[in-house]
C-alpha cells in the first residue's frame, strides 16, 4: 500500500526538525536520534514526569520537594582539592541555603551569584546536618522571576540534550501546529468528553499535575485513540487491498484424500474448522492472508500438509519456509514420504545442498514437476523460479521479516493471480495482540491438542535444591531418558549470577558420566545444528542450551526439561521450552529453579512462575503474559511496518483499540475512497501517522 499523501495542511509539521528556532548543527542530530527528524516527532514526544516548585523557606522546606528560594548570597566555597564540590552558602530569613556544584567553573558560579546579591534559587531540597542544601540548583535574578515554571514538564533526555532544551523545542513546534479538520465521530468524542486534536496535543504538553501524565485522561486517550485508529485503517486498507486481488482457485482432490488418509491420528475438532476456513480461502478466487494459529503440538503441520495437498490437486505449486535448516528438514522428513506417496513431488532447498542436488531440484521447480517445495531463505532466492506458484506456507512467521515473506509470495505467475499465504505461529497470542499485529489477516485457531499428546508435569523448586535435580536427572538418563538443561547466558560473568551454559555443560559432563550436547546462539550456524541433530537422532542423552530451543526440532524421546533461573525469563518464553517435552508417549517433566530463596521471588516472577505450574494453555498463558507485561513495545511492530506507539499502550488502551478496529471497519465500508467530509479528514489523520516514509518532501 502506497503512503497516504500528506495534505497542505500538514506540510509544516512534516518540515525538518532543523527549520525550528534552536536546532543548529550541534544538536539537530541529537534532537534527530531522540524524537525523529520532522516537526512532527517533536510534538509527538511525550512528557515523562513533571517538575512541581513550590515556594519555601530554610525552616519550611520539604525533603525531597523542589522548592524556590528568595536567598542572600554569602559566600563561595572553593574546593582544595580536586573532585570536591564547589559550595555556595546562602541565607534567607529562616536560614542557611546550601547550593553545591559537583564540577563546573568556579568562576562561573561566582558571577551567576555574586556576594551580597539577592537571588532566587531552584532544585530538589535535601538536608544535611538539619540544614537545606540544593545541588546543582537553577539560578535566577529577581527580574527573572516570571521565568520560573511553578509546573515543568521533563522530556526524555540525552547526553548533550536537557529536557529544558528539548521543551523549549517542544513548544517551538507547538507553534507549527494547525487545527485540523475533526476525524472523530462527534457523537464518539461527546460521549467521551474528548477534546478536539489541537487542544489535546497542547494540553499534553502542558500537564498541571501528576495525574495528568497518566495514560487514563482524557487528552491521553484522545492522542491514543488517534493512532490507534490510524494503525487499525492501515491495517484495513492492507486487507482490503489482498481481498481484492485475484489469486488462483485451489480446491481439494484425490492427493488431499490421501494425505488426510495417511495422517497417523484422527484430526481433532479445530484442526477440522481451520481448514475448512482455509479451503473456503483457498476456492474464493480472492488471495488468502490467514494466520495459523496454535499452541506447540496442537498440530498446525497436519493442517498445512492439506492445504499443500490441495494446491497440487489444482495442478499448482506451494511453498512451505521455516526459519532454521533442521527445522526445514524436519518438515521435510515428514511431509515429503506423505506427499510422495499421494502423489505430490516434493524437493528440499536449503543453503546446504551440493551444486548438482540445487541444480536437478531448481529444474523439477521451475517445470513443474516438483510440486512442493520445502525449505529456508533460500527458497526466495533470484534463482528459485516456480512454474505455477500458487501458496505460501510461512513456518514460525514471526522469524521473518515482512519484506521476506513478499519476496516468496512474488514467485507467483501473474497471470493466474497473487500467491495465497498461510502463515503459522506456536506463540499464542492475546486477542488484542492478535488484532494489533495481525489485523490485516484472517485468523484460525488450533485450541486443542491431537490425543495421544502426554501432559508434562511442572515443578517449581529453589535452585538450593540442584544437587537433588541433578541425582534425579542422572537416574533418568540411565534408564534411556533424554533431557534438556536451560540456561540464560552463554559464559560466566563476574557481573552477574546467572547460570552459564558453558560451565554448567561442564559440570554435567562429570557429574553424569556421559556426552552433553551444548547450543548457544553465539555458536556457528552449522555447528549448532548439527549438535541440536545429534540430540534428535538420539545420539545425546542431555543438550544444555540457552534459548536457541525455543523453537526447534521435535524430539519425541525428550521428557525432561530444567530451567535454571527460570524467574529471569518471559513467561511465553518458558512456555515455549516447556513445549520442547512431553512430545512423545513418555511421561514428561518440566523443572522450573529459582534463585535465592522464596523472600528473594518477586511478586510478577512467583505469578509467572505458578501460571505455568498450573496450566499447560497456551491460550491462557498468553492472555496472563499481557497482563503481566505491563506497558513498552511488547508487538515487534517496526517488524510489521509500524513503529512502537507514541500515545497508545495497547495492554492500559485494550478498550480503545477493540473500538479503533470497529471503526476502521465501518468506516471503510461505508466510504471505500473516503470521499465524504469525515472521509477526507481522515486522510489527514492517515497521513500524520504515517512512519513508512518520514524523509522530508517525500510522498
Amino acid at each position: 500500500m502506497l503512503s497516504p499523501m500528506r495534505p497542505p495542511s500538514l506540510f509544516p509539521l512534516f518540515a525538518e526538525v532543523s527549520t525550528l528556532k534552536g536546532v543548529g548543527p550541534k544538536i539537530l542530530p541529537l534532537v534527530q536520534k531522540l524524537a525523529g527528524p520532522l516537526v512532527r516527532d517533536l510534538l509527538f514526544l511525550s512528557p515523562s514526569g513533571l517538575i512541581v516548585r513550590r515556594p519555601m523557606t530554610a525552616t519550611s522546606a520539604v525533603e525531597g520537594q523542589v522548592g524556590i528560594f528568595e536567598v542572600v548570597v554569602d559566600r563561595l566555597i572553593v574546593p582544595g582539592k580536586p573532585g570536591a564540590p564547589i559550595k555556595v552558602r546562602a541565607s534567607d530569613a529562616d536560614g542557611f541555603v546550601h547550593l553545591i556544584w559537583f564540577g563546573g567553573s568556579a568562576q562561573h558560579i561566582d558571577r551567576l551569584l555574586p556576594k551580597g546579591e539577592r537571588r532566587l534559587v531552584s532544585g530538589k531540597v535535601e538536608r544535611f546536618n538539619n540544614e537545606v542544601q540544593i545541588v546543582h540548583p537553577d539560578v535566577f535574578t529577581l527580574a527573572q522571576a516570571d521565568d520560573i515554571a511553578a509546573v515543568e514538564p521533563v522530556y526524555p533526555a540525552t547526553a548533550g540534550l536537557t529536557s529544558r532544551v528539548i521543551r523549549k523545542l517542544v513548544q517551538g513546534a507547538l507553534e507549527h501546529a494547525p487545527e485540523l479538520p475533526e476525524w472523530q465521530d462527534p457523537a464518539w468524542l461527546a460521549k467521551r468528553r474528548w477534546p478536539g486534536w489541537r487542544a489535546a496535543l497542547g494540553a499534553l504538553h502542558a500537564p498541571a499535575a501528576e495525574p495528568d501524565l497518566l495514560p487514563d485522561t482524557a487528552v491521553r486517550k484522545r492522542l491514543a485513540y488517534d493512532e490507534l485508529l490510524a494503525h487499525q485503517l492501515a491495517l484495513a486498507r492492507r486487507r482490503r487491498a489482498r481481498q481484492i486481488t485475484p489469486a488462483p482457485v485451489v480446491t481439494p482432490g484425490e492427493p488431499s484424500e490421501r494425505v488426510l488418509a495417511a495422517l497417523p491420528f484422527d484430526l481433532t475438532g479445530a484442526q477440522v474448522q481451520a481448514i475448512a476456513e482455509i479451503r473456503r480461502d483457498l476456492t474464493s478466487g480472492e488471495q488468502m492472508g490467514r494466520l495459523l494459529q496454535g499452541d506447540v503440538g496442537s498440530g498446525k503441520t497436519a493442517v498445512a500438509a492439506l492445504a499443500l495437498a490441495d494446491a497440487a490437486a489444482s495442478g499448482f505449486q506451494s511453498a512451505l519456509m521455516a526459519p532454521t535448516e533442521i527445522l526445514a528438514r524436519q518438515h521435510w522428513q515428514r511431509l515429503a514420504p506423505m506427499l510422495e506417496a499421494a502423489g505430490v513431488p516434493t524437493v528440499l532447498l536449503t543453503g546446504r545442498d551440493t551444486p548438482a542436488e540445487r541444480r536437478a531440484r531448481l529444474a523439477a521447480l521451475a517445470s513443474g514437476e516438483a510440486k512442493v517445495a520445502i525449505g529456508t531463505h533460500a527458497l526466495f532466492q533470484d534463482a528459485v523460479r516456480f512454474d505455477r506458484l500458487a501458496l505460501a506456507v510461512i513456518d514460525e512467521q514471526h522469524r521473518f521479516g515482512v519484506n521476506e515473506r513478499q519476496r516468496l509470495q512474488a514467485k507467483g505467475d501473474p497471470r493466474t493471480g497473487g500467491v495465497h499465504l498461510l502463515t503459522m505461529s506456536a506463540t499464542p497470542i492475546p486477542r488484542t495482540l492478535e488484532l494489533t499485529q495481525y489485523g490485516e489477516l484472517e485468523v484460525s485457531r488450533l485450541t486443542e491438542k491431537p490425543p495421544g499428546r502426554t501432559p508434562v508435569t511442572t515443578a517449581v523448586l529453589p535452585l538450593a535444591r540442584i544437587g537433588e535435580v541433578a541425582k534425579r536427572l542422572k537416574a533418568a538418563l540411565d534408564s534411556g531418558a533424554q533431557a534438556y538443561w536451560i540456561c540464560p547466558l552463554v559464559a560466566e560473568s563476574e557481573a552477574s549470577d546467572l547460570a552459564a551454559a558453558e560451565a554448567r555443560a561442564a559440570d554435567l559432563r562429570r557429574i553424569m558420566g556421559v556426552e552433553v550436547g551444548l547450543a548457544h546462539g553465539q555458536m556457528a550456524g552449522a555447528e549448532r545444528e548439527a549438535v541440536m541433530a545429534e540430540f534428535a537422532d538420539g545420539r545425546l542423552p542431555l543438550l544444555v542450551a540457552t534459548t536457541v530451543v525455543e523453537v526447534g526440532v521435535d524430539v519425541p524421546n525428550a521428557s525432561i526439561m530444567v530451567i535454571e533461573h527460570a524467574d529471569r525469563f518471559g513467561l511465553a518464553q518458558l512456555h515455549q521450552l516447556r513445549g520442547r517435552v512431553g512430545r512423545g508417549t513418555a511421561a514428561s517433566t518440566c523443572l522450573l529453579l529459582y534463585g535465592g530463596g522464596d523472600d528473594g521471588l518477586g511478586e510478577t516472577a512467583r505469578l509467572r512462575l505458578e501460571t505455568l505450574r498450573r496450566t499447560e494453555d497456551g491460550f491462557e498463558i498468553a492472555e496472563e503474559d499481557f497482563r503481566l507485561r505491563g506497558g513498552g513495545d511488547p508487538l515487534g511492530l517496526k517488524q510489521s511496518g509500524f513503529p512502537a506507539y507514541r500515545f497508545a499502550d495497547p495492554i492500559r488502551h485494550r478498550e480503545l483499540l477493540l473500538a479503533a478496529a470497529d471503526d476502521a471497519r465501518l468506516v471503510l465500508a461505508r466510504d471505500p475512497d473516503l470521499t465524504s467530509p469525515r472521509g477526507e479528514a481522515i486522510r489527514v489523520l492517515e497521513a500524520l501517522f504515517d512512519w513508512r516514509n518520514d524523509r522530508p518532501g517525500v510522498d
